[in-house]
């Protein structure tokens, strides 16, 4: 793979760094270095309007390393489907997952073919995880897709993670459905990772949501309240704590920063599919 001048694989042809990408966006908030001006400039206007989400977005990724760690060794999960990946960063799924089991298998699925080009780079070594452009929404054609039919191996449990991810669908596309077509395809006794951006003010609904829209191009579905994320869950087990602010989900020290603002929350839980 060809790489720029910084040691950066290079971008893929056709793509417009002008316009704000939710995924280098997130990488931004998150430290990394696969962002440009205009995500960074549309972080600072996001930020101005809800001026918790850098640490919202710092929280939601440890909620990211604790489920996976947590699916992993108390549950002896090996195979994790990341829908709505991102770009690469420390401790990504596979990292956290094969710390448990060296062979434990991840794949992770995103429509931005920036996320591929960086994500194919980093795990061109590494032969239990793999990277796929394809639409979250496109569930048929995940499953069949090569890379999946090779680490997810039949009849065994299963994680899905939709992590940081559900607000970017539209209600048209039905959110709810997706989380229940993919469980239902899934080994039972797989499990269910969500969490979701939510308010109850429905002026920071309304404002985060015109921003975001206009910012990507349309690329974004909308902030949403509790009780819509805990439609995902239905049919579910949900282990405890519960559907939380996801810092307050099992966390691994007394030290981790607590949201400080109050404007919206990543809400969700880790939940499994009965073994029927």
């Amino acid at each position: 793979m060809e790489h720029d001048e910084e040691g950066r694989p290079r971008l893929p042809r056709g793509i417009d760094t002008r316009l704000p990408s939710v995924a280098r966006m997130y990488d931004f908030y998150l430290g990394g270095s696969n962002n440009f001006a205009a995500d960074r400039a549309a972080c600072a206007a996001l930020s101005a309007r809800a001026p918790s989400t850098e640490v919202l977005a710092q929280n939601n990724r440890r909620f990211l390393r604790r489920a996976v760690q947590v699916l992993a060794r108390d549950f002896g999960v090996r195979s994790f489907l990341d829908h709505g990946s991102g770009l690469p960063t420390q401790d990504n799924v596979h990292e956290v997952a094969q710390r448990v089991d060296p062979g434990a298998r991840v794949v992770y699925i995103d429509n931005d073919p920036i996320v591929l080009a960086h994500g194919r780079a980093l795990l061109e070594e590494n032969e239990n995880t793999a990277v796929i452009q394809a639409d979250m929404r496109d569930t048929a054609g995940i499953m069949a897709d090569p890379h999946v039919r090779r680490l997810v191996e039949s009849g065994e449990p299963v994680a899905a993670l939709f992590v940081s991810v559900l607000h970017c669908i539209p209600d048209a596309d039905d959110p709810g459905g997706l989380v229940r077509t993919v469980m239902a395809g899934l080994p039972p006794g797989s499990f269910l990772a969500v969490s979701h951006l939510v308010s109850d003010d429905p002026e920071v609904r309304r404002s985060t949501t015109d921003f975001m829209l206009e910012s990507t191009g349309g690329n974004w579905g909308r902030v949403r309240e509790t009780h819509d994320v805990e439609g995902y869950f239905g049919g579910l087990e949900i282990l405890p704590p519960g559907l939380v602010e996801v810092s307050t989900w099992r966390p691994d020290t007394d030290l981790v920063p607590r949201q400080p603002g109050t404007e919206w929350i990543e809400y969700g839980g880790v939940a499994r599919r009965s073994h029927r």
